[in-house]
């Protein structure tokens, strides 16, 4: 059975993480970047690639590290802390992981690029207010030896600012998934307002021209490709959720020991006490769960989704408690744009959503165990 607390490596991974992010990415970056109107500070995302992180998940042979999934969970965790607003996820774990899919030298070439930060993905998937990529219509009509993109994809995350895009599209005979240039002619992109601060598009596809070489994998069998992509980023993206939920954590024990109420601390209240060590209870399995996933997908990728959904659901749950007792023990100030709570409680709820919100993993967890 993995073990599931961090590995001595790990530690030092996150240590290394966090001595950056505290300087180069706190919170106060995201306020300055929704302030002056920005999701996406791109020299902070070219520091992260020149330290390696756009190539944690790229083989050695195209430049990266190849570190592996449970490795990408720490740096996301350390990110979510913070709330730092970068293409990670969409390129560096959920792109890197669809392209090394497929043996072929297109996909090798992007994988390099994506390691040393030349290039930026985001996922085409979604095309209504929830997860379901297998009710894809966005159809992608044989013409000739290409094909014919026409539809419209919703909550691409990154997807206003991203270079390249991997659209999810109806075939045939199935589903297959394009990897295509954002400025491609009928592709429009419609930057939307994230109430996290954070880079989403709408993205319409009026008759874009693919051909065989924008095919990653084989043609009707994206999920093949996919699947692995999916679970890597809801993976990883739990671990970030679980990162929020500490931040948040972290700020309202501060807080409890700094507020003082008829000259005594609050955090000597029994009441707090015990809502606080319920809370902490919480992050500390939701820690284990995230670590379980991590291992399960560079050990056992195949049978990994039992792990992962588990994950993302469980984090999901801990960071909405988490924000939701911080806003409470903060009083009134906690509800106040002067104050930081505020950022953990929207990045909480947008994340829940990206990749499955709690009850379609939930509903995984059950369907799994024979429910």
């Amino acid at each position: 059975m993995a073990k599931l607390v961090k590995s001595e490596e790990e530690v030092m991974l996150a240590d290394a993480a966090r001595g950056f992010l505290d300087g180069a990415a706190p919170v106060a970056h995201l306020r300055g970047l929704r302030d002056a109107g920005k999701t996406h500070d791109p020299s902070l995302w070219k520091e992260m690639a020149d330290m390696g992180w756009a190539g944690i998940l790229v083989p050695e042979d195209a430049g990266g590290s190849d570190m592996g999934y449970a490795a990408a969970a720490v740096l996301a965790e350390e990110m979510g802390k913070t709330l730092v607003s970068s293409p990670f996820l969409s390129t560096a774990v959920i792109a890197a992981t669809a392209l090394r899919q497929v043996a072929d030298d297109r996909a090798k070439d992007a994988l390099s690029k994506i390691a040393s930060g030349e290039i930026t993905y985001a996922l085409a998937i979604d095309e209504s207010n929830k997860f379901d990529p297998q009710a894809t219509d966005l159809k992608a009509e044989k013409v000739g030896n290409g094909f014919r993109l026409t539809g419209e994809k919703r909550f691409v995350v990154d997807g206003g600012l991203a270079d390249r895009l991997l659209v999810l599209a109806k075939t045939d005979a199935g589903l297959t998934l394009f990897d295509i240039p954002a400025d491609r002619a009928g592709v429009e992109r419609t930057p939307q307002s994230m109430i996290d601060s954070r880079d989403a598009a709408k993205v319409a596809f009026d008759g874009v021209e693919a051909n065989g070489e924008d095919v990653v994998g084989n043609v009707d069998d994206a999920m093949s490709v996919l699947k692995p992509a999916l679970e890597a980023g809801q993976a990883v993206l739990a671990a970030e959720v679980a990162g929020v939920a500490a931040g948040a954590f972290g700020m309202t024990v501060e807080y409890l020991k700094e507020r003082k109420q008829f000259g005594v601390q609050i955090g000597t209240f029994q009441a707090l006490q015990h809502r606080a060590a319920h809370l902490w209870c919480e992050t500390e399995v939701t820690a284990s769960a995230i670590l379980h996933a991590g291992r399960k997908l560079d050990e056992d990728p195949e049978n990994a989704t039992l792990a992962v959904s588990l994950a993302k659901a469980r984090a999901t749950a801990t960071a909405s408690l988490a924000v939701r007792e911080g806003v409470q023990m903060h009083g009134g100030i906690g509800m106040t744009d002067d104050f930081d709570m505020g950022f953990y409680m929207k990045r909480a709820r947008v994340t829940a959503e990206w990749l499955g919100d709690y009850g379609y993993h939930a509903a995984q967890v059950a369907k799994l165990r024979g429910f």
